[in-house]
């Protein structure tokens, strides 16, 4: 059937243009947009109603006026997906930007997906090692969770990413382990180092970049894509897959934007009363099925607004996601990499992949009794401050020490110092070792007396 034109454009308002309709479209249905000059943009359906479309284009709008045509393709956004996927680099519309040859689908997925069906889910329970302590020790990185990190504008959360990219891995060697990267609104310097560091992992990336310069629009697209990527990786190739999201704060910003044209009745400091349902529709879609082998993890990475963790982008995250990795500003100025705040730090599935035959079964108590020492020590600093050190006990004076020598040699590591669990646990057991064992109180005797035979297991 031949597709109309219209050329009914009322008006355009920042990415979106309002075209007065003659037939039914539906939701996510692409859009080709004509100009006067022969010229031709691509867009998306944003809303339809019964008097007028709402088109949100993925590139400028400049020059789009009352003779532009609009063309409704009668299909959604859809992302050709394959084993010519892994190794590749892809700008924020899923065009590859690598200098490599165009891909060749086997199929092409919509991109909008759905949430995984909560009957469907299998529970996550098998430890991913990252390699860094702070993270593999106290706030367990589980295959199938959704755990965001929580950083600040400066802080090193995209170094963080690159070395999670690096060196995550799954504990059985004979499973097929992949990342899939997106970059949400960076800049070219940014896009550059990514591009470079994903030259090293080689077949095992799929990677994502949308730059700060591209259209706003775009950005609500570049994370569906990449789940769209992750999702075929997992379901259809059996891969376990880590997604990263970076930045989450850009994403929403355009979110703003975007309802901002469209002139809706603002949420919470201006956000969309929908942005969590809109958070939703992205982070659900990680998780294990079940009866299918692969698995979908996903770190989404964003910058708190004035290091306000009540922002409404890290507290909808917040309550959608399964525990949160918090970046310390304090830590940083230190000179301590990667600055994770172990106390802030959560992650609500640990207890399902540690333990024996996933970790070590020592795993729990030694982080609850790292966690209780270092809260200890960090309030005593405060007290410090006001009656000095020569008023503490000696018990006072270990776990101050303490609360230095974690952050100094625990937490503190460099990007390229991969540390499996094993060592991360020895690490922190040294550290334990400064104190008396009636102090040490989430450890059990028995526990503590193997530990000095050296047996543990």
């Amino acid at each position: 059937m031949t597709q109309k034109e219209y050329a009914t454009i009322s008006r355009v308002a920042g990415p979106l243009v309002f075209v007065e309709k003659t037939d039914p479209v539906g939701y996510g249905e692409l859009v080709r947009i004509r100009l006067p000059d022969g010229t031709e943009r691509l867009g998306q359906v944003l809303d339809t109603s019964t008097d007028v479309v709402v088109v949100q284009v993925f590139e400028t709008t400049r020059g789009i006026d009352r003779g532009t045509r609009v063309r409704f393709l009668g299909d959604v956004v859809r992302l050709g997906v394959g084993e010519d996927l892994l190794g590749r680099v892809l700008n924020g519309r899923g065009v590859p930007i690598d200098g490599g040859p165009e891909i060749i689908p086997e199929k092409r997925v919509p991109v909008i997906g759905n949430a995984i069906n909560p009957v469907a889910r299998a529970p996550p329970e098998n430890f991913i090692q990252t390699g860094i302590s702070a993270l593999d020790v106290t706030n367990t990185l589980v295959r199938g969770q959704k755990l965001p990190i929580f950083s600040g504008s400066g802080l090193p959360h995209n170094r963080i990413a690159l070395q999670i990219a690096r060196q995550a891995a799954v504990r059985d060697q004979s499973e097929s382990f992949a990342i899939v990267f997106a970059g949400i609104g960076i800049t070219q310097e940014e896009a550059q180092v990514f591009m470079r560091e994903f030259e090293e992992t080689g077949a095992r990336s799929v990677v994502f970049l949308n730059l700060a310069s591209d259209p706003a629009v775009e950005r609500l697209l570049t994370p569906r894509l990449a789940l769209t990527a992750a999702e075929h990786l997992a379901h259809d190739r059996g891969m376990h897959v880590l997604v990263i999201l970076t930045d989450m704060t850009n994403y929403c910003e355009a979110l703003r934007e975007v309802g901002a044209a469209r002139q809706e009745i603002p949420g919470r400091r201006g956000y969309p009363g929908y942005m969590y349902t809109d958070l939703a529709s992205i982070y659900e879609r990680a998780g294990i099925v079940k009866g299918r082998q692969g698995s979908i993890t996903q770190i989404p990475i964003l910058t708190m607004i004035g290091d306000d963790i009540t922002h409404p982008i890290p507290d909808l995250t917040g309550y959608i996601t399964e525990g949160q990795i918090v970046l310390s500003r304090e830590l940083h100025r230190k000179g301590v990499y990667p600055p994770v705040d172990i106390l802030p730090c959560l992650s609500r599935l640990m207890n399902n992949g540690i333990g024996k035959g996933k970790t070590r079964d020592d795993h729990r108590k030694v982080a609850d009794q790292v966690f209780a020492l270092y809260a200890r020590g960090r309030d005593l600093r405060s007290l410090v401050a006001i009656i000095g050190e020569e008023a503490l006990s000696d018990a006072d004076r270990r776990s101050l020490a303490f609360a230095d020598a974690l952050e100094d040699r625990f937490v503190r590591q460099g990007s390229d110092d991969n540390r499996p669990v094993e060592e991360s646990l020895d690490l922190a057991w040294e550290l334990l070792s400064a104190f008396p064992d009636d102090e040490l109180t989430r450890l059990t005797p028995e526990l503590v007396a193997e530990r000095k035979k050296g047996r543990s297991t």
